[in-house]
């Protein structure tokens, strides 16, 4: 079954892998995108998370604001101004700014939690799971599968993308340094809502 060279492209610009890979996974997928996208974005996120242990100090601050009530400012790193300026990257800004408005999270990663948190939090749930009576040798994966799933919620990177739940955050990000080419940063940001005291 010959496979259709839009469908090449469009995997391709997806994955960021070549015109060649792009053919085969389509057709090793005999034709179906989605299961050629699967097999793809694992070698499209190895050459991205190879792209990731580059600098980026390059970037822009984005702003969001929804109904003049709750406002965003996110700081998007890259590794150069070219792709500062890159219409793709100022969406990408946009669509981050927007899903921390409407999602709220705490922090941009897991690595961003401080100790002291993490310990609270985990000292919490093992009292829960003790007063639940689960067995012993099981409260310490109980416990991890609880703290895991509580700050997946309130990390960025971790959390399901408003525009495509399918995909975590991260894992857009991640689709968009294999398609522009360059390490992508999420630094920092600030969410206000009218009324809301920190």
């Amino acid at each position: 079954m010959a496979v259709d060279i839009a469908e090449i492209k469009r995997l391709r610009e997806l994955t960021g892998v070549g015109m060649t890979d792009a053919k085969k996974a389509l057709d090793e997928a005999g034709g179906d995108f989605d299961k050629a996208l699967s097999e793809m974005r694992k070698k499209g996120m190895t050459k991205a998370e190879k792209r990731g242990e580059r600098e980026a100090r390059a970037g822009v601050i984005g702003s969001y604001l929804h109904d003049n009530r709750i406002g965003v400012l996110v700081e998007l790193n890259c590794e150069t101004d070219f792709v500062a300026r890159n219409e793709m990257f100022t969406d990408l800004v946009k669509d981050i700014s927007m899903h921390i408005a409407a999602t709220a999270p705490q922090y941009v990663s897991a690595d961003d939690i401080p100790a002291e948190e993490r310990e609270r939090v985990a000292a919490e749930f093992t009292e829960k799971v003790k007063g639940e009576g689960k067995p012993e040798n099981m409260i310490p994966q109980i416990v991890e599968g609880m703290i895991k799933k509580h700050f997946a919620e309130r990390c960025l990177l971790d959390q399901p993308f408003i525009k495509n739940p399918d995909q975590t955050v991260g894992e857009y990000l991640k689709e968009n340094i294999a398609k522009l080419g360059e390490n992508l940063v999420v630094r920092r940001f600030s969410r206000m809502a009218l009324g809301e005291v920190e």
